[in-house]
């Protein structure tokens, strides 16, 4: 691992991971990758619920790692790959939590509440065709949700004071040589000034994707219902 990112989902960490990948520092390890390759769900459910944790298997074949649930686990990541590169996405706090709560944070909400009867359908018949992805929402709150914001994702004061608090955690533990606090706004001069390599001749990859964040996930349960992973 060459570059690890500490800075929490919908932090621009999507259009990181493909900055990373144009540099050469990919394959870059995301939550689509977890998303894409089922099998990856039951794996992070071990180490979030603590029976096993093999960095080394686990990243086999990237070069660097950015999002959740990496990010959940940044100083334990930093330990094990001392010569890691660590990259810090920042945004505003409030912008932040806007964004996460009508993305990541509405799936977790949604799991609390009574499951319609649609959704209680698809969800079963997930499990049946996809039994590792369905245990995507418990692999998200022991990685994600509870480890990291003690389940209150439904409080924004609660949830910003953990993202501002994290910001400071990861500036005070990481040598300032070791680490890069980002706004991904900045382009590629910082990022490949701290990285040691020439900046591309094309604008920096821009990966926002609320407005698709529930579209997609409707057609990836769709996906897995019909061909099973």
């Amino acid at each position: 691992m060459k570059v690890i990112g500490a800075g929490f989902g919908r932090t621009g960490t999507r259009s990181l991971k493909a900055a990373l990948d144009r540099l050469g520092y990919g394959p870059c390890y995301h939550m689509s990758t977890v998303i894409a390759e089922p099998y990856r769900v039951r794996q992070w459910l071990d180490v979030g619920e603590g029976r096993a944790r093999d960095w080394d298997e686990m990243f086999t074949g990237f070069q660097s790692a950015v999002d959740w649930p990496a990010a959940s686990y940044w100083r334990e990541l930093a330990e094990h790959y001392p010569d890691a590169k660590i990259i810090l996405t920042v945004r505003d706090p409030r912008r932040w939590y806007d964004s996460v709560s009508q993305t990541i944070f509405a799936g977790a909400l949604a799991e609390r509440r009574p499951m319609p009867i649609r959704r209680r359908v698809i969800r079963w018949l997930v499990a049946r065709r996809a039994p590792d992805f369905a245990l995507y929402p418990r692999m998200a709150r022991a990685t994600v949700m509870d480890r990291v914001f003690d389940g209150r994702v439904d409080d924004p004061a609660y949830a910003m004071k953990v993202f501002e608090r994290h910001l400071a955690e990861v500036q005070a533990a990481i040598p300032a040589a070791r680490l890069l606090v980002f706004d991904v706004r900045e382009g590629w001069e910082p990022l490949c000034a701290f990285l040691g390599t020439p900046v591309p001749d094309e604008p920096f990859p821009q990966a926002n994707e609320r407005e698709a964040f529930r579209r997609k996930r409707t057609g990836r349960q769709l996906r897995l219902i019909l061909r099973g992973r």
